[in-house]
């Protein structure tokens, strides 16, 4: 049996565009084979494999059935998986008997089928540079088990781009080329994630940040290649969402994800610099700009306002001010839609990707840049949590009489050690550490509460300093502007000082990587 490591990159398209891309120029002349492909996933009734971060499948081709097992590897491209031929269509468990799944499994488990996927897929072998990718192209569905409903389904349509033997880098490059006349998106969601999502009756959750995969034995540039992918992974299935439909969660989130990408290019610095790093930065700064308009309006019209109706709830002004704050809420929803379903966005994060993992940054430099990049990620992880910290605590002394501009340089502060806390959690796995971790964050996060209020009523003040001189800011509306101004001012002295017995309270618990 043997054990390789599959390094695939995911695409997602519409029906349509599969048409177009089988009569790509790079496609046509390639050698090509045709399947009918119908894939069984199983499990046990209490998800023993999905919780150890793995799947099982067995497949039926015209050869005969396969059996897959794969693990979740690094979240985008890299997975490693166990494959061999079987007699039928159940789970063979002997054939997984040098395979971590056998340690989970155990001897006697019961496997049941969870869902099926079956597509109709047109592979091609294509030669780019020196490489041998294989591209297949996916059309199809995944069903429960006897479903019929139209809510026991959900359609595939996938690129899969399989590095077979080469560079990363030449996978990219093909991507680029076909990418130039299909619009294809990022894909971070595997079929069986797919499959899981329709079962558990949530296909379209708004997703938090997950825990990055990190590892002892992983060096600095593995690190951050691990935290970016997930950062990525984060935004795309949110980005999914918005693009869908207005929902200020999943806005909310794909500007997180977003946030904590920037965070991680910060926290790693030099290591990740090349002559294309910074356009990177300020690319992803200025293309997810509007994001953070929406976000603003979300959070004025859903907390602000309503507590000032609460205060104030015969002030007539305060449902003009809505509808005209409401009216521009509208417009910023629609600026999103349209700088993330833009061209230019689409092929950024594809450029995004491929200089995660085939940039100047990973082979720049002699000797010093390769052992700062080689080092191991929890020494490069000591150095960067130690640095934040020292940070957040000699900006927060005397929290209470820094101007608004140094607060909010302590709350950027806070915010990169915290993203930093979590991405580098996965180093330090022991049950103390675990503890100390949790303290931690604990800690870092009542610090940032505060100063996220202190942020927003520095939003909420921009936000209303903008009616004055329009005509739906005249009259009531402005009127209810400035009450609200007031109002929101009052608040400042009491989010001042309870943000700086936060950066006390922080200050004084243990670090947990020491």
């Amino acid at each position: 049996m043997t054990v390789p490591k599959e390094i695939e990159l995911k695409l997602i398209v519409d029906g349509p565009d599969l048409t177009v891309l089988r009569k790509h120029p790079r496609l046509k002349g390639s050698s090509r084979t045709k399947a009918s492909l119908a894939s069984v996933y199983y499990d046990t009734s209490d998800g023993q494999l999905r919780k150890a971060g793995y799947v099982l499948r067995v497949r039926d081709t015209k050869d005969g059935y396969v059996q897959t097992a794969k693990a979740s590897g690094d979240g985008l491209l890299e997975r490693l998986e166990w494959e061999r031929s079987v007699e039928g269509p159940e789970p063979d468990l002997r054939a997984l008997k040098e395979t971590p799944l056998a340690e989970v499994l155990g001897r006697k488990s019961k496997l049941s089928p969870l869902f099926t996927v079956a597509v109709e897929r047109r592979s091609y072998q294509v030669e780019q540079g020196s490489s041998r990718i294989e591209v297949a192209l996916d059309e199809g569905r995944i069903t429960r088990p006897g479903g019929k409903r139209a809510s026991d389904v959900v359609s595939v349509g996938e690129v899969e781009l399989e590095l077979k033997e080469g560079t990363v880098a030449d996978l990219f490059a093909l991507a680029h080329e076909i990418g130039a006349d299909v619009p294809f998106r990022l894909g971070v969601r595997t079929k069986p994630e797919r499959g899981f999502a329709l079962i558990d009756g949530e296909p379209d959750r708004v997703r938090k940040a997950e825990p990055v995969p990190l590892s002892e034995d992983m060096n600095a540039a593995d690190a951050f290649r691990a935290v970016a992918h997930a950062c990525l992974r984060h935004m795309r299935i949110n980005e999914d969402i918005i693009l869908d439909h207005r929902d200020p969660a999943a806005l909310h989130q794909t500007r997180v994800a977003i946030r904590r990408l920037r965070s991680a290019f910060s926290l790693f610095g030099d290591l990740v610099s090349d002559e294309r790093t910074e356009a990177m930065r300020s690319n992803l700064k200025r293309l997810s700009a509007p994001l953070g308009r929406a976000r603003n309006l979300d959070v004025f019209l859903t907390r602000t306002l309503p507590a000032e109706r609460d205060r104030h709830p015969d002030e007539g002004g305060l449902l003009n001010l809505e509808s005209h704050l409401e009216a521009q809420r509208t417009e910023a929803y629609e600026a999103v839609r349209t700088a993330l379903g833009s061209d230019e966005w689409r092929r950024f994060v594809l450029d995004l990707v491929a200089w995660i993992n085939a940039g100047p940054w990973l082979t720049n430099g002699g000797e010093k840049e390769a052992r700062r990049r080689e080092q191991p990620a929890s020494a490069f992880a000591f150095k960067v949590l130690e640095k934040r910290r020292r940070q957040v605590k000699k900006r927060g002394r005397d929290l209470a009489s820094l101007s608004t501009e140094e607060r909010h340089e302590v709350r950027i502060a806070a915010k990169k050690l915290r993203y930093g806390a979590e991405f580098f959690a996965g180093l330090y796995t022991g049950k103390k550490a675990a503890k100390r971790h949790k303290a931690f964050l604990s800690a870092l996060e009542d610090l940032q509460d505060g100063l996220g209020d202190l942020n927003d009523i520095a939003t909420g003040h921009e936000i209303l300093s903008e009616l004055s001189g329009t005509e739906a800011g005249a009259g009531s509306a402005l009127f209810a502007a400035g009450m609200t101004t007031a109002d929101i001012e009052a608040r400042t002295r009491k989010l001042v000082a309870s943000a700086a017995e936060a950066h006390e309270a922080l200050v004084d618990v243990r670090p947990f990587w020491r």
